[in-house]
């Protein structure tokens, strides 16, 4: 769960803690709006865009985006069927971070004119080139030759689907010759960077004020767009991830009830195989602390043992599963030390009541024992 967490909080971290995304739906829809209302919404494009930069002075930098998603890239033999072409426009690299392995951005001028360049993700590059050098190479893309100018540093699985991997970025003016992206399929939307020391409180009103504006709404009217923010996919993350770590410590819970008994029981067994043990070491001199702690230690190895073949077991787990799903699932120093922390206190209570009766055990009558 905390490995899933922290790839869920490093997706959401990408998207920005001053970046606002100006969209037709919300990210935090709630069910008891109609949806009509929201399918009705007019979809963000250049020209708000353009509006926009003029009219706003909390902002560094805007740029709008598109997507296609499933698309078909090619080079020579070699082809890829579910690559994500996104498109954006020039400031788009002052707004989202990302490192390139290799390569460059476009230019503005390319930006401008539309050029069919492309920037490719690590995974599209591993399955077209072959892990052959890919810069100036061209990739057929959309039914189009697509020059090759940079590639993206790998950035492994995102559980929210933005990784860069499967992407290959063009410059939108290049999209706009071919597509109408002012299309639902096209996704379009409007990311808006605020500059450094405002508060997003006040970008969003800001950007409240200039789209209604831009819009023309009246008064009375509702707002006919959504201003999406990070902040609230980290508070529906944090709830859901809550209710799975309660979830996960009420079955652990269980878990853990049901294996001591289990512990429990083969000790007091333990006790009573070795009752004529017992009573021959407390013959020769032993004490009750003696046997107390013998039988303790017993209990509490057993159950370090139970837990390092399950922390083994996870590890295995974790080692296959990221190998499959090239997503990162690790056990941290934290979890392996509190698994075994429980394990030897599970292992102490469980084993308490028989080395306490084994230590309390006649040795006369312990030695006359069968058992």
């Amino acid at each position: 769960v905390d490995a899933l967490e922290r790839n869920v909080r490093t997706s959401v971290e990408s998207l920005g803690d001053n970046v606002i995304y100006i969209q037709k739906w919300p990210w935090g829809f709630t069910s008891d709006y109609p949806w009509w209302k929201y399918w009705q919404r007019p979809l963000p494009g250049m020209k708000e865009l353009e509006l926009l930069e003029k009219r706003t002075v909390a902002f560094d930098a805007f740029t709008l985006m598109a997507f296609l998603e499933n698309k078909v890239a090619k080079h020579r033999s070699s082809s890829i069927e579910n690559a994500t072409v996104a498109a954006v426009s020039h400031d788009y690299a002052k707004i989202k971070q990302f490192d390139l392995k290799e390569g460059r951005y476009f230019t503005e001028g390319e930006s401008v004119a539309g050029k069919p360049l492309c920037i490719i993700g690590a995974t599209i590059e591993e399955n077209l080139f072959d892990g052959a050098n890919s810069l100036d190479k061209t990739v057929t893309l959309l039914g189009r030759k697509m020059k090759v100018v940079g590639v993206f540093q790998k950035e492994g699985t995102s559980i929210l689907g933005n990784s860069l991997d499967e992407q290959i970025l063009v410059p939108i003016n290049f999209l706009r010759k071919l597509y109408d992206i002012k299309s639902e399929r096209m996704q379009p939307m409007i990311m808006a960077k605020g500059k450094d020391g405002i508060e997003n409180d006040v970008l969003i009103d800001e950007l409240t004020g200039a789209m209604r504006s831009i819009r023309r709404l009246r008064p009375v009217e509702e707002d006919n767009f959504a201003l999406n923010e990070s902040k609230l996919l980290s508070n529906q993350i944090g709830g859901i991830f809550d209710f799975i770590t309660s979830a996960g410590w009420v079955i652990g819970l269980f878990s853990v009830i049901v294996g001591g008994f289990g512990i429990a029981n083969i000790m007091f067994v333990s006790v009573k195989e070795r009752t004529n043990l017992i009573g021959i070491q407390k013959a020769l001199g032993a004490k009750n602390n003696f046997i107390l702690t013998q039988f303790l230690t017993e209990a509490v190895v057993l159950c370090l043992i139970g837990g390092s073949i399950g922390l083994f077991l996870i590890f295995v787990g974790s080692f296959i599963a990221t190998r499959a799903l090239d997503f990162d699932l690790m056990l941290t120093s934290g979890n392996i030390i509190l698994g075994l922390s429980i394990s030897a206190i599970i292992g102490v209570i469980a084993g308490i009541v028989p080395a306490l009766m084994a230590s309390k055990l006649n040795p006369v009558e312990a030695i006359r024992s069968n058992f």
